[in-house]
């Protein structure tokens, strides 16, 4: 569908999948449009071209469909159960059906009364029903409306008024149950668009106003008071709290914002006023854009549920046919008219494709839905089936499996030298250098309490270190090569120094005027969830774990070898990692690639499932990324590949019970033991199980 002219609307009333399949074809019918989808899971319609709306409410008429527009923030009015006019018309039709059974057991079932109450049942509940069904019929429109009017009709043709009035029952009460299954289903994105608040106090001037987050510009200054939600994407001007921000990253610890920390739209302010500094309007904002791709990835149908709906296609005339040659064939050699065209009309009920039209897609949005809500993205049905068909996963090592910047792990002085001293002397000197491994030293120091002194004549030598007067000493600090030249070093010291690299570590040697002092090494430290998400995976049931990186072979093995990863590839290159994804997706069919969706955008793009870190901070994640990690935790990935393994199976039960119970329901026809009302019961059971089978994933947690 092109975007230039697209247009989005969301739906009320929208019941059933079935409703949402004919509503798309009814919108695609009006002379100017030229495209439209029906988003069954959000309840939301896209289409290009042009219609008012009343065409687009006429084009739904026959489900009570309404439209708002898209960008409308509405909050439902929660009806009673008994006001709804559908749970009222139903209550109603089982009184006369309970009168009329009680009439047809005290005079019998041909008894005029007995035939009135049960026709007064009939109207009653299936007025829509035989509306809808009549208009289809003349249109040679087969679906679940359809059939139940040809079968209930037939029903009381052939005298068999109380099986037809309970049906009627029967089929309003299966309705009922589905729409509100349905309605639990849908609630995973309402409760997303309520995440954010509406409107906000805004500083203009000097004075504060609240304002409705349409009116907020980037820019603008918003005042967040402790307990209160942040209304917009921001950076923090001043203040210094802790946020949490479980609703866009699924972390479960509040994390702490001061001044420059980044702010999402959603998250809660727990301590601390914030003046937060807005950075991107309403409808850009992470929140936005999460609701929109959720609803995009709920609308983008899986390949299972492609399949199914092109075998429903041809299923329901088949299922006619079979009915039709049962009523008719048999007869023609046994005789007993009556009793199989009451079996024909029984086939009808029990082959509605109901039940295996929403097997898949209610499944679909649960599980995107509630994966949403635990901070994780899934961007479609088709990423969420192929996770759960991987088998192998390949993972850049810096800020995936390590923490992605350096840190020192081991201060060693010499022996006879104070190291709190030593680490002044080094502090000062590396407090001066931009150098990476200057940075991690300094806040080592910092950590430790070390004391900033003065540094002069400070010099950098590339590739080398750096050196300083520090207390009228010079201070070198750079490779064991380096202080070689100008110091002895022990051989037990090289010796040590040789166990720290074969750690992955990067070891820098310390002199004081040209005497040797000590050891540092810094690494990149692995993240302390990297072994455990490592084990997690492998017990799921990830048979081959792939570490690539642009590191050296010693680091990268050191690391793979604590994680327990065999298969380790270095000194890789960008191009090389993508050489890399291709050659695994040639071997294995399937291989997702986990990284920072930045740098590993290549080997992300050419994998089959591209898995981005910390989608939350960066837009490049949100867009490119199958799926992404909303917080910076490999904690959600083991949950990710639980929530697609669980929707896999879950889809394969639901067409078991879609198909299951109404094969036995026919099997009942050798016997002739299958009545309209057990005919009904598979159908109405087989839905009802398929969507509780399906809410089944609202429970999975991290």
């Amino acid at each position: 569908m092109t975007t230039a002219n697209k247009k989005e609307y969301r739906l009320e009333n929208l019941t059933c999948a079935s409703c949402a399949m004919k509503f798309e074809n009814n919108v695609k019918s009006l002379p100017n449009i030229v495209d439209a989808q029906v988003n069954f899971g959000a309840s939301k319609l896209s289409y290009s071209g042009e219609a008012t709306i009343k065409e687009i409410e006429d084009a739904g008429a026959f489900d009570g469909i309404k439209v708002v527009t898209g960008t409308q923030r509405k909050k439902e009015s929660s009806t009673p159960f008994f006001k709804r006019r559908e749970n009222f018309v139903t209550l109603l039709s089982l009184l006369f059906l309970i009168a009329g059974s009680i009439v047809s057991f005290q005079k019998g079932e041909t008894h005029v009364g007995a035939i009135s109450l049960f026709t007064l049942a009939i109207i009653i509940g299936g007025a829509d029903i035989f509306k809808d069904g009549f208009k289809n019929l003349v249109r040679f429109e087969f679906d679940l409306k359809t059939l139940m009017t040809i079968a209930i009709i037939g029903a009381a043709i052939i005298g068999e008024w109380r099986e037809a009035a309970v049906v009627v029952f029967l089929f309003a009460i299966s309705e009922a149950l589905e729409a509100y299954s349905m309605n639990k289903a849908r609630k995973s994105i309402q409760k997303l668009m309520d995440i954010a608040p509406p409107t906000a106090i805004v500083k203009r001037g000097d004075e504060l106003v609240e304002l409705s987050t349409e009116e907020i510009v980037i820019g603008d200054v918003l005042l967040v008071k402790p307990g209160q939600k942040i209304a917009m994407d921001g950076v923090v001007l001043s203040g210094k709290s802790t946020v949490n921000q479980a609703a866009i990253t699924g972390e479960s610890i509040p994390v702490v914002k001061e001044r420059e920390s980044t702010v999402y739209a959603g998250t809660l302010n727990e301590e601390g006023a914030l003046e937060v500094s807005v950075t991107k309007l309403v409808g850009d904002t992470t929140i936005a854009k999460i609701i929109h791709l959720v609803e995009e990835a709920q609308a983008e149908k899986a390949p299972t549920q492609k399949f199914v709906d092109r075998f429903a296609k041809y299923y329901t005339p088949v299922i006619i046919i079979i009915a039709l040659l049962i009523a008719i064939i048999p007869p023609l050699f046994f005789g007993e008219w009556m009793t199989w065209i009451y079996q024909g009309l029984a086939v009808l009920v029990v082959g509605c494709p109901c039940a295996l039209v929403v097997s898949t897609p209610v499944a679909i949005v649960t599980a995107i839905g509630n994966a949403a809500r635990q901070g994780v993205l899934i961007k479609g049905g088709v990423h969420l089936e192929d996770t759960g068909h991987l088998r192998v996963i390949a993972f850049d090592k810096t800020g995936t499996l390590t923490k992605g910047y350096p840190e020192v792990t081991d201060f060693v002085p010499v022996e006879g030298i104070d190291k709190g001293e030593l680490l002044r002397l080094t502090q000062a000197v590396e407090s001066l250098s931009q150098h990476p491994l200057a940075k991690a030293i300094v806040t080592y120091a910092r950590k430790n309490h070390a004391e900033s002194l003065p540094a002069t004549d400070f010099q950098s030598v590339t590739g080398k270190g750096a050196f300083a007067q520090v207390d009228g000493m010079t201070v070198s600090i750079g490779s064991l090569d380096w202080i070689q030249e100008m110091a002895v070093i022990p051989e037990s010291t090289l010796l040590h120094a040789e166990t720290l690299q074969q750690e992955g570590k990067s070891v820098m040697a310390i002199a004081l005027d040209g005497q040797f002092c000590g050891l540092i090494a810094v690494a990149d430290p692995v993240r302390a969830e990297s072994k455990t998400v490592i084990d997690k995976l492998k017990k799921i049931g990830i048979q081959h774990i792939v570490m690539l990186t642009g590191d050296h072979p010693i680091t990268a093995q050191a690391i793979a070898k604590r994680l327990g990863i065999s298969d380790v590839r270095a000194s890789l290159l960008p191009e090389q990692k993508l050489d890399a994804i291709k050659q695994l997706n040639g071997q294995y069919g399937r291989v997702a690639m986990v990284g920072d969706g930045v740098n590993d955008a290549p080997a992300l793009a050419a994998a089959s499932i591209g898995i981005a870190m910390g989608g939350a901070g960066t837009d490049a994640a949100l867009e490119t990324a199958d799926i992404a990690l909303m917080a910076d935790d490999l904690e959600q990935l083991p949950y990710t590949m639980k929530v697609s393994r669980k929707t896999l199976r879950i889809i394969k039960e639901n067409i078991a019970f879609a198909l299951g119970l109404k094969i036995i329901a026919l099997l009942l026809i050798i016997p002739g033991w299958l009545t309209l009302w057990i005919a009904i019961f598979a159908d109405m059971g087989a839905t009802l199980l398929v969507v509780l089978n399906s809410l089944r994933l609202l429970r999975i947690q991290k």
